[in-house]
């Protein structure tokens, strides 16, 4: 059965929401699921925009045989070249074998990659950046998107109703159930966290490509994003691309502290626990506790990006940083993330390491960290007598959030 939603008088989303996926990209948790969105034009020639990952493909072609009550398709514009957006690609194109394809040099080259070798006996269009097409009422340009967060990626503004379409850009994880805009959801309260989650593991790495992008558009009159996953914006934009812009600069959304402990027998944890009631006895209530075991690292690299401390309470293990830890700090690494204000806190019943070797990881492999001097040692358990020092922590903790 078909599903579709009306995006304009002569647009509508035409793709699939996925509910039975666990995992990301084989990485990310999805609790809430993910949408892949695709897009058709009903213009004197007919555009699909995208596709769907391959086990949404039935319900993309449904969507559009329904919208085209037995007119042809004309084009297909391919903005990104993941499998999550182009797995349906040769199914399209064996089904309207006489549909003409408009993408990327780089797009074409992965299309092949990826075995789509129907393509060799469709029309193909290569476009690059400033290139403009006309399918009718509908004028479109072509924008280049590089490493947003594929190198191929490009994204299409519709100059005639204001709509772009914007591949990985303004996306979010979770499943639409229904509710395709954002006006249609509370996205403040239901949304914003698993929005923040997807850019920032997804494409964080690549803040200074989204600010090119963002420069872009801010050039154009954009009235609707039309992202390939998530909730299509009509309203409002303003408030998503000023999220946008502060996760691309690094700049934290909110003053507080993000406690991430790793404990081994609740030793660590209590100290944990100490230290985030002396936070919010001196006033600094914006105060968030993750413990590093069970909570996968998606999470903390997002809750990394909204906050602006992070205090880091660690068991030495192995006479080294306790692994999940290290694999958090990795990946602040990896995503390139930068002006955060750290504190440390180290525990160890005999050779207490992991507060130096965290301190080193954060002064030589990441940028633009502050790291306060003030550091708690405990030997086993925390006790009265090293109340001093986690209350000389906690003052500056506090003098350093209120800052400003």
């Amino acid at each position: 059965m078909y599903c579709y939603r009306k995006v304009t008088d002569d647009l509508y989303w035409v793709g699939a929401n996925e509910r039975r996926l666990a995992l990301f990209e084989n990485i990310h948790p999805i609790p809430k699921g993910v949408s892949y969105n695709a897009y058709l034009l009903l213009d004197k020639r007919t555009v699909l925009f995208d596709t769907v990952d391959w086990a949404a493909c039935r319900q993309l072609l449904e969507n559009i045989e329904a919208l085209l009550r037995g007119r042809p398709l004309d084009y297909l514009v391919i903005n990104h070249m993941e499998p999550d957006h182009a797995a349906s690609i040769e199914e399209i194109l064996l089904r309207y074998p006489k549909v003409k394809v408009i993408s990327t040099e780089k797009a074409f080259l992965l299309m092949r990659q990826f075995g789509f070798g129907a393509i060799d006996s469709h029309s193909l269009e290569e476009v690059k950046e400033g290139d403009t097409k006309s399918f009718g009422d509908h004028l479109v340009a072509f924008v280049a998107a590089p490493m947003v967060h594929w190198p191929e990626a490009m994204v299409t503004f519709d100059t005639t109703n204001g709509v772009l379409f914007s591949a990985d850009a303004f996306g979010s994880f979770g499943s639409l159930d229904g509710k395709l805009f954002n006006d249609e959801v509370n996205f403040d309260r239901d949304w914003i966290d698993e929005a923040r989650r997807y850019l920032t593991n997804i494409v964080g790495k690549y803040g200074p490509h989204i600010q090119y992008l963002l420069k872009k558009a801010s050039t154009v009159d954009i009235k609707i994003i039309c992202p390939l996953h998530g909730p299509v914006w009509r309203s409002d934009l303003g408030y998503f691309l000023d999220k946008y812009d502060k996760w691309s600069r690094y700049e934290p959304e909110e003053k507080g502290v993000l406690i991430i402990y790793a404990s081994m027998y609740g030793n660590t944890e209590s100290a944990a626990n100490a230290l985030a009631a002396m936070l919010v006895e001196k006033g600094v209530k914006n105060v968030t506790m993750y413990d590093v075991s069970n909570t996968h690292v998606s999470y903390l690299i997002s809750e990394t990006f909204r906050l602006s401390h992070v205090v880091l309470v660690s068991v030495t293990y192995n006479l080294g940083i306790y692994p999940l830890i290290h694999n958090y700090l990795a990946d602040l690494k990896a995503l390139n993330v930068q002006k955060r204000t750290f504190a440390l806190v180290e525990n160890g019943s005999w050779a207490p390491k992991a507060g130096s070797l965290m301190r080193q990881f954060l002064d030589e492999e990441l940028k633009l960290m502050d790291i306060l001097d003030e550091e708690v040692t405990i030997s086993s358990s925390m006790t009265e007598n090293d109340l001093p020092a986690m209350e000389t922590l906690v003052d500056s903790l506090v003098a350093s959030v209120n800052k400003g």
